[in-house]
């Protein structure tokens, strides 16, 4: 081979090499790491509430990072990130109870998070043993009543629910829902699957109706005479009683608040978020979910849902201050998504649609 050829090969050479390498220099300020340019997080969440908007503005205010949301129903979303696979967008979870959370998990669809100031904020019994979700919010399942056709002691426990003075008095809403299927985790495991049995066969033969709507729907249903009890989240109530719709404001004066005992406490469930498994973001998802745990975004997160915040010392919102005691019920909150499966088959055994 010639000088000039061998001299032709080797140029060649050291512009594939060029080519197949990093064409700037690495201290070169153009060359920007994908990092520092614009970021954002897609949320999948089964929250409904135009509030939201606030708490993403504030987050990105705070991080730069944007909130991509897409809200639906929990089944919705698990079956959307099942198909979507390891191509899912998702980046955060944000789902209304703890057993809903549990059950992307058990789809495999959460990740472990490791962040201390998640650890240190959120009480240790509302959080996933393995650290999957993190409860944000509290609510309780209780039972809404007319204090004209009931006294407080008759509707002190859910296991007052079974009583046959309470025959044709019981509305609530279809055993399928996840708020009552993790209550009905909670009673398996205090009252065992045969109490549980029964105390379900019991309820169905006093309801004074099919169920049908959701919560609210049942404590209008008490105002209106079609029954005397229901089975509700305390919020539900709340948020009539803090209405500028008169007729709400008549349905909270007509009706009153018992948090029943569940077994050792009033049954506590969570509004949690967890790190999706194949989350692109995952740095931005845990710093979201840290944000929803910081005195402001969790003064965002419960202002219009009326939920309970679970970090202390962040004021509660309008409506809460005035409600009786609440003794929370211990139970680990993993328990109501183990015994989900359970619960459905007692539901369906007692004739609860």
């Amino acid at each position: 081979m010639s000088l000039r050829s061998s001299f032709l090969v080797a140029v060649g050479a050291l512009f594939v090499l060029s080519a197949c390498g990093n064409s700037q220099p690495a201290d070169d300020p153009s060359a920007s790491d994908a990092s520092s340019g614009p970021q954002s997080v897609t949320l999948y969440s089964t929250r409904h509430y135009d509030a939201d908007q606030l708490i993403f503005d504030a987050f990105e205010a705070q991080t730069g990072i944007e909130v991509q949301a897409r809200e639906a129903g929990a089944a919705q979303l698990l079956e959307t990130m099942r198909a979507e696979g390891d191509a899912s967008p998702a980046d955060v979870i944000l789902a209304a109870d703890a057993g809903s959370l549990w059950r992307f998990k058990d789809a495999g669809l959460t990740q472990a998070v490791a962040s201390e100031t998640l650890e240190t904020a959120i009480p240790a019994r509302l959080q996933d043993a393995e650290n999957h979700w993190f409860g944000l919010a509290k609510r309780y399942r209780i039972i809404a009543y007319d204090p004209e056709r009931l006294s407080a002691e008759q509707v002190s426990s859910m296991t007052n629910l079974t009583a046959a003075e309470m025959e044709g008095e019981i509305c609530v809403r279809s055993s399928s829902n996840v708020y009552n299927l993790s209550l009905m985790g909670e009673l398996i495991d205090r009252l065992g699957s045969v109490g549980a049995q029964q105390w379900a066969d019991s309820v169905v033969g006093n309801m004074a109706r099919d169920p049908s709507g959701g919560d609210t729907d049942q404590i209008r249903a008490i105002a209106a005479g079609a029954c005397s009890a229901a089975i509700v989240n305390h919020y539900y109530w709340v948020r009539l009683s803090q209405s500028e719709s008169e007729a709400d404001l008549d349905v909270a004066a007509s009706t009153m608040l018992s948090f029943a005992d569940a077994g050792n406490g009033t049954h506590t469930n969570v509004t949690a978020a967890g790190v999706a498994a194949n989350a692109p973001n995952p740095e931005g998802a845990v710093a979201f979910i840290e944000f929803l745990a910081s005195p402001e975004g969790q003064a965002l997160l419960v202002s219009d849902t009326k939920e309970f915040p679970v970090v202390a010392g962040v004021p509660l919102p309008a409506g809460l201050d005035g409600l009786p005691e609440i003794i929370e019920s211990d139970l680990d909150l993993s328990t109501l998504g183990n015994n989900q499966v359970e619960a459905q088959q007692i539901f369906d055994r007692a004739g609860w649609p």
